[in-house]
């Protein structure tokens, strides 16, 4: 598939209900920040009737505090959190996935062990649906989790809390401070054989059931919302948005995206240091 650039796009409105967003590298601008003039934009989809959803590897409760504390109407958002074990439309929790208390035991020791060899300068978090634990306690590794965990918890080690009643593991997040390809090629082909190893950014690896991903994520709202995929417009672009891209016929790659994504889209949106989601979206709805 060759993406043609959004300035091809017919100025809409075209028949969209469903706007689907990645966060780092699509939404958020050069600084990490929600672009002001998103904020106008997310207040005409919602009086057109338009669902805008950001899918991100980040905790719901992240999402909640950047999203719903700041939207004008202060009414509740649909999100898909946790690379999509995490879904959420109209403030309620919908669908849930999550990985067992063995494979949370073998990651442990995994990072614990190449920490120990120091083969690998990483840390692992476990995405639990009440919060996130770690036990890595220095500041550049608390505060890199910080960005993406409000609800965190620090242990002494994190085999204490195996088998927590009524936790959920949704997945594991390993920070790598070198390359996180590299480092997952070498310490979980193993894991890989039987689970979702994702990169889901430069620094980071994240683990899951083998079946979850973004795209079933959207494919449970689609199906809450009755949208279909051509109302449905989607824009990633790191690895981890890579199947999610098959869920919405308007599909877009940022122009700063991988290049698996772009091959895979049908759309190049303006980088995100540029707004591009925000222009494509305007392009859409005929603004």
């Amino acid at each position: 598939m060759t993406a043609k650039d959004w300035t091809a796009i017919s100025r809409g409105p075209h028949d969209i209900r469903l706007v689907v967003a990645d966060m780092d590298g699509t939404l958020l601008d050069g600084e990490s920040r929600i672009p002001d003039d998103f904020w106008p934009l997310l207040a005409d989809l919602r009086t057109r009737g338009v669902e805008f959803v950001p899918a991100s590897g980040r905790q719901l409760a992240t999402l909640r505090s950047m999203f719903e504390t700041e939207a004008a109407d202060g009414k509740a958002m649909s999100f898909v959190a946790e690379n999509g074990n995490v879904v959420v439309a109209d403030g309620e929790i919908v669908d849930v996935h999550g990985v067992g208390w063995d494979l949370t035991r073998d990651l442990i020791d995994i990072v614990d062990r190449a920490v120990e060899a120091g083969s690998h300068d990483i840390g692992l978090v476990v995405c639990g649906l009440k919060t996130a634990y770690i036990q890595r306690t220095d500041q550049p590794f608390v505060d890199e989790c910080a960005k993406y965990y409000k609800a965190m918890k620090i242990v002494d080690d994190l085999h204490e809390i195996l088998g927590t009643p009524g936790e959920t593991v949704l997945k594991l997040a390993i920070f790598d401070f070198g390359d996180a390809e590299s480092m997952a090629g070498d310490l979980l082909g193993d894991v890989a054989r039987e689970h979702a190893v994702v990169v889901s950014g430069a620094h980071w690896v994240d683990i899951m059931d083998l079946d979850t991903n973004k795209r079933q994520g959207v494919v449970a709202l689609q199906r809450h919302l009755g949208v279909t995929p051509a109302q449905t417009a989607v824009f990633g672009d790191y690895l981890n948005d890579l199947e999610m891209l098959e869920a919405g016929e308007w599909s877009f790659a940022m122009a700063n995206a991988h290049d698996d994504l772009k091959a895979a889209a049908h759309w190049i949106a303006p980088a995100n240091t540029e707004h591009g989601v925000i222009t494509a979206v305007r392009r859409l709805i005929g603004e």
